[in-house]
Order: C-alpha cells, then sequence, then structure tokens
C-alpha cells in the first residue's frame, strides 16, 4: 500500500458524488413537469447508476487498505450500471416523445420489451454456459445505448431552451461516459488516465445540470416535451 493507491481510492469518489449531485438536480428539475412513471423510472435508473459506482469506489477502497477483497462489490458494477443508465434513457425518451400524462409509460414499455424479448431467447444456452462472458455485448449495447440517449436527450433538451453550454456539456458527458466504457476494458491502460475521463465525463454532467437549473429549466412551464403530437 502507498500513497498513489490510497490517493487512487479516494479520487475514485469524485464521479460517483458528481453524479449523485447531477442526478438529484436532474430530478429537481424534471420533478414539476413530467409524469409520475417517467419521474419514477428516471430516477430509478439514476439511483442505480450512483449505487454502482459507489459499490465500486468501496471495493478499491477496501482493497487499498487490505481490509477486505469483496469481489461481489466489484462484478455487480458493469450490470447494474447497464441497467440503470437503460432506465434513465428509456424515461429521457418518454419524456421527449410523449404527453406527460398517465399514459407516459407506454413508450417506457417500449424499449423495455425489447430487452426482455432479447434476454428471453430461448435457444440453447450450452454455447453460453461453456463462455460465462460470451454475452457480455448484449449488455455493453443497453449501457451505450442507455448513455446515448440520457445524455443525448438532456442535450436536446437544453439546445430546445437555448441553454448552449449546457448542451456542449452533455455531449462532452456522453462523449467521455461512452469513452470510459471503453478504456474499462483495456486492463492494461493507466489507471490514472481512467479516472480523469471519468472524471470529467461526470463532473460535465454536474455543470450541465447546474447551468439547466440557473436558465430556469426546472421552472413548471417550461416545456420538455418536443416530439409529442
Amino acid at each position: 500500500m502507498n500513497a498513489s493507491d490510497i490517493l487512487m481510492g479516494f479520487v475514485d469518489l469524485i464521479p460517483v458524488a458528481a453524479f449523485l449531485v447531477a442526478a438529484i438536480m436532474l430530478q429537481r428539475i424534471l420533478y414539476n413537469k413530467v409524469s409520475k412513471g417517467a419521474f419514477a423510472v428516471f430516477s430509478a435508473g439514476t439511483i442505480i447508476v450512483f449505487v454502482a459506482g459507489l459499490l465500486k469506489a468501496i471495493y478499491k477502497i477496501l482493497l487499498t487498505f487490505r481490509i477486505c477483497a469483496f469481489v461481489p462489490l466489484s462484478q455487480q458494477f458493469f450490470p447494474m450500471q447497464t441497467v440503470g443508465f437503460f432506465l434513465a434513457g428509456a424515461a429521457v425518451m418518454a419524456i421527449l416523445c410523449h404527453h406527460q400524462g398517465e399514459h407516459t409509460v407506454h413508450c417506457i414499455a417500449a424499449p423495455a420489451v425489447v430487452g426482455g424479448l432479447v434476454l428471453a431467447y430461448q435457444g440453447d444456452y450450452s454455447d453460453l454456459l461453456a463462455n460465462p462472458y460470451g454475452g457480455t455485448m448484449i449488455f455493453v449495447a443497453f449501457m451505450c445505448l442507455g448513455v446515448v440517449v440520457f445524455d443525448g436527450g438532456l442535450a436536446f433538451i437544453c439546445a430546445k431552451n437555448k441553454c448552449w453550454v449546457g448542451m456542449v456539456l452533455l455531449i462532452v458527458s456522453l462523449v467521455f461516459t461512452l469513452g470510459m466504457g471503453y478504456l474499462s476494458t483495456k486492463d492494461a491502460m493507466n489507471d490514472w488516465i481512467k479516472e480523469f475521463v471519468n472524471s470529467v465525463g461526470q463532473v460535465s454532467l454536474l455543470v450541465a445540470a447546474y447551468l439547466m437549473k440557473k436558465k430556469g429549466l426546472d421552472k413548471p412551464e417550461v416545456n420538455v416535451t418536443f416530439f409529442a403530437k
């Protein structure tokens, strides 16, 4: 255990904390203008992403201080983050595409049904059992889709409300979050580079959320539904 490892363990909490604050701000911005169904799915998704990152950071800290190596804290990160971003992205899509009334959940149901059909594939599982990591690309695809719709949809809301800097920062967050997902698969990559990319992505999301609030997007009269008939 050295000073660099200790610092790394705590630096990993920076993007986690930034995402938490950004998620809370976004929830408060959307609360008074979207349906209960869309808000519940958005909140659930962002909370799951936060918990996944927090547990992974706790795992690193516990490992750094040689307290324990509870591997499930690390193994949960990818599947939980995938589910969280997918739910958050589905909620943003519903907010953009459907009038915010009692039937908003219908728009959320569509991608959920597609995901369910993929996961319910009734084929020969012998190849999957022989290669436990063979289905990773399914989760990669769903996480990328969720991140793109989540950040991209919020960027579209910013653009429609002339919050241009917020829009740019959300695009930056999108690129760096996807970049972090790619770098996490590269074991040989320097951990400090990964931390920098992750921190830039989540801090950009936080600043964008702050600018959205400063622009007045949290007011009830602000429109966030643009594609509904």
